[in-house]
């Protein structure tokens, strides 16, 4: 088994499952839990699942300093490495998905096939603007909780929310921020993995998001158009597919799964 060696703390993660291994990267201010709890048992009941989360998200504790891509992608290839896998199938969300290009073209013997959801490919200054701005709002969580209201979830979705659910929905967006989102979203708006897309040669499934006006689905179809034989998937949602559009969104990652 090829290992990977790293002066950083092993990341906290989620292992469950049994099978061929699958690695799990998590999106920029969230966690293991928070973006793959809805699909880990579909997913565990056809592989071993290793979800990591990184420093200063889920139950890994706050690292100082600015984490690189590369760092995030060498970590995750470390939990799987100590997980037992020696080669897996890898999915990532959001900067994950960016986290997961760059696993597969700095560790390309290790990867087996590639599903990327709502990914960030770079190049955007209008994403990178934003990603920066929800990183000065982050004492200011009202501003904060609106602007994600906005810009996070798809229009449909929310328009459609009673008022009370609404409302539930606004005050939980003003919940406490993991330690580690300034850091995550500072990486997002420098990240930029466009010229690796070409290099990659593993099987690719990309989900894009109509509604998303996070990561706009013109970054999705970068990472489509960019990795040759890719193929690309648009579900009816905003930046998060598995609130506002689960059952979909478990179609096609069951399909990547058991195809």
């Amino acid at each position: 088994m090829s290992s990977t060696t790293s002066a950083f703390a092993p990341l906290a993660r989620i292992v469950q499952g049994s099978g061929p291994g699958l690695l799990l990267a998590h999106g920029a201010g969230g966690s293991a839990r928070d973006n793959w709890g809805p699909l880990l048992p579909d997913l565990a009941a056809h592989r071993t699942v290793v979800a990591p989360d990184y420093p200063g998200s889920g139950d890994s504790p706050y690292e100082p300093g600015e984490p690189t891509l590369d760092e995030y992608a060498d970590r995750l290839v470390a939990a799987a490495d100590e997980e037992g896998l020696d080669t897996f199938d890898l999915a990532g969300f959001s900067l994950g998905a960016a986290v997961a290009v760059r696993i597969a073209t700095r560790h390309p013997g290790r990867v087996r096939s590639l599903l990327l959801i709502a990914g960030l490919a770079g190049g955007s200054a209008r994403q990178s603007a934003l990603s920066e701005l929800m990183v000065r709002l982050r004492d200011r969580p009202a501003e904060l909780a609106d602007l994600m209201l906005t810009v996070v979830l798809g229009h449909s979705w929310v328009d459609a929310l009673p008022a009370d659910r609404l409302a539930a929905l606004r005050a939980g967006l003003e919940s406490p921020l993991p330690a580690g989102f300034p850091q995550q979203f500072r990486l997002a708006a420098r990240t930029d993995v466009r010229a690796e897309l070409a290099s990659i040669t593993v099987p690719t499934l990309v989900v894009g998001a109509a509604e998303d006006m996070l990561v706009q689905p013109a970054q999705h179809r970068l990472l489509a158009a960019g990795i040759p034989g890719a193929r690309y998937v648009e579900l009816p949602s905003g930046h998060l597919p598995m609130v506002e559009a689960l059952p979909q969104l478990r179609a096609a990652v069951l399909e990547f799964v058991t195809g």
